[in-house]
Parts: C-alpha cells; sequence; structure tokens
C-alpha cells in the first residue's frame, strides 16, 4: 500500500507540474524543490525550514524555490525517502538511525544512548573525515546530504505514568522512531519499544497503544503530547543532531550553482535553527509546567551505566564497522 501511495504522489505531482529538474546546463529557469518533514508550525526546526526557503528564493533571485510541507503533509519520512529514490525533487530530515538503515549502518552509532557528552563534540564530528566518508557512502545509496549542522535537541521523555528512576522503565511501552538504534537503545533501558511515525503518536496515546514518547521539547511541545501524557522526565538520552538530505538522483540534474546555493543556505538557516531551539528549550519548562505536567528530574549516571550495553550488544556491534568505536571518539574530540 505505501507503494502505491508513493508512486499515486509521484504522477500526481509530475502531472500537475509542481516540481521542475534544472539539468546540468539545462535551459529551465525555475527549479521547485519540496521539502516535508513531520514537524509542526511552531516548532523551530518548521521555522528553520521556513528560513532556508526564504534564503533559497533570495539567494537564487527566485530560479530555485523550496515549497514547505510540514506535519506530514507530503508523506511520512520513509515515503518522502521513497519518492527520492523515484527521483523526485524532494528534501527531508533524519539522523543517523535512519541512515543505518539506508545502507550506511556506521551512521547508527551517533544515536547510541549518551553518545554525545556536549555540542561540540556533535560538530566536530560532522566536520570529520569520517563524516564525508559516511556522506560518500550514502550518495551511492541514492542519497545525498545536503546541510548537517542543525541542532534537533535533548530527548526527553514524557509519559502517561511517572518515571522517576531506572526501574520504572521497566515494561514501558515507549514510542520510538522506526529504526534498529533507538529501538535498541530502549531496549538496554528495559522498556519496549513501539516504533511509530511521529504523525501518529497523539493518537497512540490517547488509546494507551503506548505509554509515552521521547523527543526534544519542542517537538513533545509542537505535537501537543502533553494533553494525553502528564509526565516529563528529564533524561537527555539523546543530544540530537539532524541532516537535510535528497535523492542523489535528483541532486545530479540540478547545477552546480544550485546546488552551492542549497549547501550553502542550508548552512546559514542552520545557525538560525540552533539559535530557535536555544531559546525555546530555555522556555519550555515553564510552558510545560503552566500545563499541568509533572516535570521529573532523575539519576542521569544511573542511567548512561544502563545505556553502555548498547555499546557492545552483538545484534548492534555486528553492524558496525572494526574499531568504530575508538575511530568516532577521536574525531568527536576533533583528533
Amino acid at each position: 500500500m505505501k507503494k502505491i501511495v508513493v508512486l499515486f504522489l509521484v504522477f500526481a505531482l509530475v502531472a500537475t507540474g509542481v516540481f521542475a529538474a534544472g539539468g546540468q546546463g539545462g535551459t529551465q529557469q525555475r527549479v521547485v524543490v519540496q521539502i516535508g518533514l513531520e514537524n509542526h508550525p511552531g516548532e523551530p526546526v518548521t521555522d528553520g525550514i521556513y528560513e532556508w526557503a526564504r534564503l533559497i528564493e533570495g539567494k537564487s533571485g527566485g530560479r530555485l524555490v523550496a515549497e514547505v510541507f510540514p506535519s506530514s503533509q507530503l508523506g511520512t519520512k520513509d515515503q518522502i525517502i521513497d519518492m527520492m529514490l523515484a527521483g523526485m525533487g524532494v528534501i527531508t530530515l533524519a539522523d543517523g538511525g535512519f541512515f543505518a538503515e539506508r545502507g550506511a549502518p556506521d551512521m547508527g552509532i551517533t544515536m547510541g544512548p549518551y553518545f554525545f557528552a556536549s555540542w561540540d563534540e556533535a560538530w566536530n564530528l560532522i566536520r570529520s573525515d569520517w563524516w564525508r566518508e559516511q556522506a560518500r557512502i550514502l550518495e551511492g545509496r541514492g542519497l545525498r546530504l545536503v546541510t548537517s549542522n542543525w541542532v534537533y535537541g535533548e530527548r526527553h521523555t514524557l509519559t502517561i505514568r511517572p518515571i522517576r528512576n531506572l526501574d520504572d522503565f521497566r515494561g514501558l511501552k515507549l514510542r520510538v522512531p522506526t529504526n534498529l538504534m533507538q529501538i535498541k537503545g530502549t531496549e538496554v533501558l528495559g522498556a519496549s519499544p513501539t516504533p511509530l511515525p511521529l504523525g501518529e503518536v497523539y493518537t497512540a496515546l490517547q488509546q494507551r497503544v503506548v505509554d509515552g514518547v521521547e523527543n526534544p521539547l519542542t517537538v513533545l511541545w509542537g505535537g501537543r503530547f502533553h494533553e494525553v501524557a502528564k509526565h516529563l522526565t528529564l533524561t537527555g538520552h539523546i543530544r540530537l543532531i539532524t541532516t537535510w538530505f535528497t535523492g542523489t538522483q535528483f541532486w545530479n540534474t540540478l547545477s552546480r550553482e544550485h546546488q552551492d546555493i542549497l549547501v550553502e543556505t542550508g548552512n546559514q538557516a542552520g545557525l538560525h535553527n540552533n539559535n530557535l531551539v536555544e531559546k525555546a528549550e530555555q522556555e519550555m519548562i515553564g510552558r510545560f509546567r503552566g500545563e499541568g505536567v509533572e516535570i521529573i528530574n532523575i539519576d542521569i549516571p544511573r542511567l548512561q551505566a544502563a545505556s553502555q550495553p548498547f555499546y557492545t550488544m552483538p545484534e548492534i556491534t555486528e553492524r558496525w564497522t572494526p574499531g568504530l568505536v575508538d575511530r568516532v571518539n577521536r574525531a568527536k574530540a576533533g583528533r
């Protein structure tokens, strides 16, 4: 059914002329790229994307235009990726967990629990030779990274019943994205991961299909999940950078000028997004409290210790290049 939906969208968009390809040295004057995301209007990442669209149009003099589709209007992340692989001019966001499922398994390590001790470690990593190698691997799999300097935020845990200590995770049905890294990172704490697209989470909480959801504060707020789950535990278990990418096939139809504009303006918009995230996260706790949400501090060192077996799980490490942990740790340190 998913493939049918994707093909329908491809044919519908082509038929209505919604996007065009520029071509290396092509004559078309206007190229439209569609940016789809599951996040909602008002979230920093969504505001950041509208800023990116503004910068793209301004830098290109209107010859390159980005249309923004928040709230899963363009489909789920997996559906948009399928569109990319079909050659459509679409962009979406994903992290190392998704890229691990799409041909770059080593990138999954970036989604390990308590992997980044600081944002500086994350920026060192995306500037490293290792990151460039991973980008080349993805390009060979049909996915082209465009910009990677975006803070998505620290992920925390919002639940129907309170989580006050490690033992409270036992048996908790926790919504996670549909990738193995976060499934296993949840299991290591004793919880029961339930993979779901973000757009299905509110209803799943309402119907008690899941007991909780983990995400950055701004995303939890944007999804209004606190209307049906009133306990927020500040786990900070993942510092999440996000990457915007498109299909290699579409990327290769663009002129070098348009490619450079997408990269340059994407990085500029990333800095804008990061400022929005920092400001919003400073306000979020007060907002949640104002909506009757209990804020719970938890023993982070105990969670960190409980999470370490993730890095030696056979079902995880057998997918990784030998020596990956040591190499990535050196890259995080800027060495």
